[in-house]
């Protein structure tokens, strides 16, 4: 007896390295993924700017992008790797594995059947979708230069759907490194494509450069996926699941499929919800003025950016620990780590917010500024930065208090506080897209961010073992304290950052004109806050330091 104990202890502890090892992998891949994903804009930014071409190729890639998010993505995550998981789970003798074979083939078809009439209805459909995004005084050319870059982009939503398919499978087995490297790869050959492409184009009807970099960059999206799907395949190769076709019949009838279908459903009106609030905003983005469509998305890329490092690392972490938490009802352990996991956020977005309100200008000019766009481009994408960049903390919160819930088993309350969020949201847009264009639709998000936080809390309530008002209250005191060291760290670089700036301008190097800068502006405010931090023996960051002591000395050891 002792000895099975053992046993399983040890294929737990592989177990566990395992996960921990994928885990790490994982969140190394989405870094890298940003960065390539930020690069892409950089891209945009150097061949388009925020010229009319620039909004056309965004509304262009966002349309095949929705169907994307609403059906391909939501479909795997929420339903098919569960199902299939199931099946994995009842495989033991050969009739069972048969049965899994023709689930798996019978999704792919279904999958495949119905991208296939989407993108086909998609394609005809283009002219009459695309002057939804726009005034009615839009030159006809750019409408139809917009519904031509649809066109070409439509079938990535076919190909990334077989990607997102073969990520399903891999996940479903437990391999998670071929996924998530697609989207650096796919990030990768967008760029390359646009550079290369670009010049080669054919121009009969004498276009300027930046609609020709534009389609450049759509044939890269289409290169980009298929690459994603091709990239993946020899992987589910490998696993012994094949990647075949069945008829239409057996794909719908289908138990497993059949599953999941039922359970795509419900989400999809959650889902639907989100898709809304970015078309509703794109679509008003569209019609308030040239340039505010493409400045929005450089300033998310941004925003992303941090989020993509932090917030969904961090609450991708906690998410296992709370869960066994909550199995064994330690309440206490589960609110103070869950208290200890929105510091952490704190400590990072805040100082990172009033940074960028000092100095956003110097960012944006560092990352995107080129001949294309221009200082008009800067100024333009820095309005919005700065509505968006003061919602980071709320929009990072969200993704750590929606991991508490699911740990219990909850999705419906994180989910009812994500539509109310879009119903502010798109509210907000519509009172404030006209009067203040960009820069309303920014504050629109950050606002709508903050309502889906105060709900969170409030759902917080009905949840057993969770303390929501002891949670809230130490948060609020963190959060104070916080914005006080921010606003001290602040000070010296606002009243530095001009002489650094002159001192640099001389140069034609972007890089060292700005790059420079940001630096030495970005050093003296990290300096002062650790500095901060330490006087006033900052439980939190002591916290972090001392897990990194720990770790480094297990390595030793």
């Amino acid at each position: 007896m002792k000895k099975t104990n053992g046993t399983n202890a040890q294929q737990n502890g592989a177990k566990h390295t395992s996960l921990l090892k994928s885990g790490i992998l994982l969140s190394v891949m989405t870094f890298a993924s940003r960065i390539m994903g930020l690069i892409r804009e950089m891209t945009k930014a150097a061949f388009l700017g925020t010229s009319a071409y620039a909004d056309a190729f965004g509304i262009a890639f966002m349309i095949p992008n929705l169907f994307r998010r609403l059906f391909a993505e939501n479909s795997i995550s929420v339903a098919f790797i569960p199902t299939f998981r199931g099946y994995l789970e009842d495989c033991t003798d050969g009739e069972s594995r048969k049965k899994t074979q023709e689930f798996v083939s019978a999704t792919l078809t279904l999958v495949s059947f119905l991208t296939a009439c989407v993108t086909v209805l998609g394609i005809i459909a283009a002219p009459l979708i695309v002057p939804l995004f726009y005034s009615g005084s839009t030159d006809s050319a750019i409408l139809a230069e917009t519904a031509f870059l649809t066109r070409i982009m439509f079938p990535y939503l076919f190909v990334i759907s077989a990607a997102a398919f073969f990520q399903g499978i891999l996940n479903g087995c437990n391999i998670f490194a071929p996924s998530g490297f697609t989207p650096v790869l796919f990030n990768g050959i967008v760029v390359l494509i646009t550079y290369i492409l670009t010049p080669q184009l054919p121009n009969p009807e004498n276009l300027p450069q930046e609609a020709l970099a534009a389609r450049a960059m759509s044939f890269g999206v289409l290169t980009g996926g298929c690459f994603q799907a091709l990239f993946q395949w020899p992987f589910v190769k490998k696993t012994g699941w094949k990647t075949t076709l069945t008829g239409l019949r057996k794909a719908f009838t289908n138990p497993g499929t059949k599953k999941v279908v039922a359970l795509i459903v419900p989400t999809i009106i959650g889902m639907a919800a989100y898709q809304l609030n970015d078309l509703v905003s794109t679509a008003l983005a569209g019609k308030v003025g040239t340039g505010t469509v493409s400045s929005l998305q450089y300033s998310l890329r941004l925003q992303e950016l941090i989020l993509g490092i932090f917030a969904v690392s961090i609450g991708t972490v906690i998410l296992p620990d709370l869960s066994g938490l909550a199995k064994k009802q330690q309440w206490e352990e589960f609110n103070r780590m869950l208290l200890q996991a929105i510091n952490i956020i704190a400590l990072i977005t805040i100082p990172v917010t009033f940074y960028s309100l000092v100095c956003g200008k110097d960012i944006i000019s560092l990352v995107y500024k080129t001949k294309n766009f221009t200082g008009q481009s800067v100024l333009m994408t820095l309005e919005v930065f700065r509505f968006h960049i003061i919602g980071l903390f709320f929009i990072a919160v969200n993704r750590i208090i929606s991991p508490a819930f699911y740990a219990q088993g909850n999705t419906k309350l994180p989910t009812l506080a994500g539509i109310i969020c879009f119903t502010v949201n798109i509210a907000l847009v519509l009172i404030l897209a006209f009067p203040l264009k960009g820069a309303g639709i920014a504050f629109s998000l950050t606002a709508a961010s903050l309502v889906n936080t105060v709900f969170l809390f409030i759902f917080m309530n009905k949840m057993h073992g969770m303390q929501a008002a002891t949670i809230a209250k130490k948060m609020i005191i963190f959060i104070i304290r916080m914005i006080c060291f921010s606003v001290i760290a602040a000070c010296p670089v606002y009243f530095v950052r001009p002489y650094i700036l002159r001192a640099f301008s001389g140069f034609s190097n972007r890089l060292i004109v700005y790059g420079i800068p940001v630096l030495i502006t970005a050093l003296i405010f990290a300096i002062t806050g650790i500095v901060l931090l330490v006087l006033f023996k900052d439980e939190t960051a002591y916290s972090i330091t001392r897990k990194i002591k720990n770790r480094r000395q297990n390595k030793q050891n």
